[in-house]
């Protein structure tokens, strides 16, 4: 049975079903010329007529009734196949490649994929945490998520946070045996827990704010990590004053062991942006991705 054949005897079981042409066209979403011109290539096919019509009603005839009693099982198994066929095109599948830095995976991402996974088993998230800049083009990486100045031009971005302030903690461990630095000028006196870029590999340069200009600080140092839950974990154990993003700070549980400092001078960053080429958007596993961070975001 081919597609014509299938299309003609779905018209014809839908007339005998419905009890009319008009009917029929209704039920499937068709013209009534259409029906009716299905049905006529039919009956020409075989060479037989298979409906009796009058001005009131349309019967099948003896011919009809046996066509529809032979093929009704063989066009619901072949209708079901069809619909059946249908709905994985509709579900989203597929890989998808993203390129994050640390910070918008931590803020971003990880709060969030575990249930995207939930409501889509059938995407595979691929994602990259690189600080340093990436060409998601040349790359191939259908999305990416960073700070607004480090965007690639010609890209379609949407702001997913407002702007970022980047805080100075210690612990009350810490306090209690080293002081509490109260100026930015006490910081020379304290430890630094640095931070190391990954990829980038070079260290993250601690930057305050002093008279509302940016001012590069040097301080010594006691422990260089580049992982953000390290941080939080070397600044809990007292090694000494450690930088944490203010939304990842407002999401920790307990903050018993972590104490803000110097909050005037804290660095604003620009928000994070998801952004992509124009092109990634066509594709239906990445749409629903970028629909999905959009809902949450908070700009």
């Amino acid at each position: 049975m081919n597609g014509t054949e299938y299309g003609q005897l779905l018209i014809f079981q839908t007339i005998a079903r419905e009890g009319s042409i008009s009917a029929c066209a209704r039920a499937l979403g068709i013209s009534v010329p259409a029906v009716s011109k299905a049905l006529q290539q039919l009956e020409k096919r075989l060479g037989v007529p298979l409906f009796q019509r009058s001005t009131r009603k349309i019967q099948l005839t003896e011919t009809g009734i046996q066509l529809l009693a032979q093929t009704s099982e063989a066009v619901e198994i072949l209708t079901a196949a069809f619909e059946k066929a249908k709905i994985p095109a509709q579900i989203p599948t597929g890989t998808v490649r993203i390129t994050v830095s640390q910070v918008a995976f931590s803020l971003i991402i990880q709060p969030i994929y575990a249930e995207f996974r939930r409501h889509y088993p059938h995407i595979l998230l691929d994602i990259s945490i690189n600080n340093a800049a990436v060409n998601l083009i040349e790359e191939r990486f259908d999305l990416g998520i960073r700070f607004g100045n480090s965007l690639e031009d010609g890209m379609v971005a949407h702001k997913l946070t407002g702007e970022i302030r980047e805080g100075l903690f210690i612990s009350p461990k810490y306090a209690q045996q080293y002081g509490t630095p109260k100026t930015v000028a006490e910081l020379a006196q304290h430890q630094l827990i640095g931070y190391r870029l990954i990829t980038a590999n070079r260290l993250h340069p601690l930057t305050l704010m002093v008279n509302e200009q940016p001012q590069l600080i040097e301080m010594p140092m006691s422990l260089i990590i580049n992982d953000s839950e390290m941080m939080i974990d070397a600044i809990c154990q007292g090694f000494g004053v450690g930088r944490i993003f203010e939304p990842q700070y407002e999401r920790i549980e307990s903050k018993i062991d972590l104490l803000p400092i110097l909050k005037p001078h804290w660095q604003t960053f620009q928000p994070l942006y998801l952004y992509y080429p124009p092109k990634s958007q066509n594709a239906k596993r990445v749409q629903v991705l970028i629909k999905f961070l959009q809902e949450r975001a908070k700009p």
